[in-house]
């Protein structure tokens, strides 16, 4: 059970609105959605809802969600493969949920898909570009860091814009995991995660 409140837009403040517009009104509306954004009542879904308890910090960290999304240059299945390898190290159900129908549209089998839940690199990926970008997400995951032959060679096969990119979305979603966690936000009970 949440542990936050769910507010309808009507019982929402001027600050709250203007997050719940951005969220509800931004790329994220705009764009193919695998999970709604909110419920029949409007109240929003996932971690969106928590963002409206701190609403200049959810602006903040909204933003940064969707320039990671739709504004890096980070290839969907990269970007996916990434978020679930989060997933994967939080045990975050809502982020699964939300990722893995992306990730399949992307081509991610599901081998892939079990290996990344149980946290592990998964076998068969595109090219070397895909294997070091994972690579680069599991160090940052397991070490908080890469030691200098992991950076020279992330740097050498996949530049370092998308390592950059990289490091932005697993700081995103592990915020995100952190925050579905503390605020036991679970993903809808038809979801069909595993």
């Amino acid at each position: 059970m949440t542990r936050l409140p769910r507010p309808v837009p009507a019982d929402l403040d001027a600050d709250q609105r203007a997050l719940y517009d951005t969220i509800t009104g931004g790329p994220r509306a705009r764009g193919p959605q695998r999970f709604r954004l909110t419920d029949d009542d409007g109240r929003l879904n996932g971690p969106f809802n928590a963002m409206l308890v701190a609403p200049p910090l959810g602006h903040a960290l909204q933003g940064l969600g969707a320039a990671i999304r739709y504004e890096t240059t980070l290839d969907v299945r990269v970007r996916e493969l990434a978020i679930l390898a989060v997933a994967g190290k939080w045990d975050s159900a809502f982020e699964r949920h939300g990722h893995e129908p992306i990730a399949r549209d992307a081509g991610v089998s599901e081998d892939q898909l079990a290996a990344l839940r149980a946290f592990t690199m998964p076998s068969d990926l595109a090219d070397d570009a895909e294997r070091c970008a994972l690579d680069v997400v599991f160090a940052l995951l397991r070490e908080e860091d890469l030691d200098d032959a992991a950076y020279a060679e992330a740097v050498s096969t996949i530049g370092n814009r998308m390592v950059f990119e990289l490091t932005a979305l697993v700081g995103y979603y592990a915020t995100l995991a952190l925050q579905l966690r503390v605020f036991r936000v679970s993903p809808p009970a038809e979801s069909g995660h595993p």
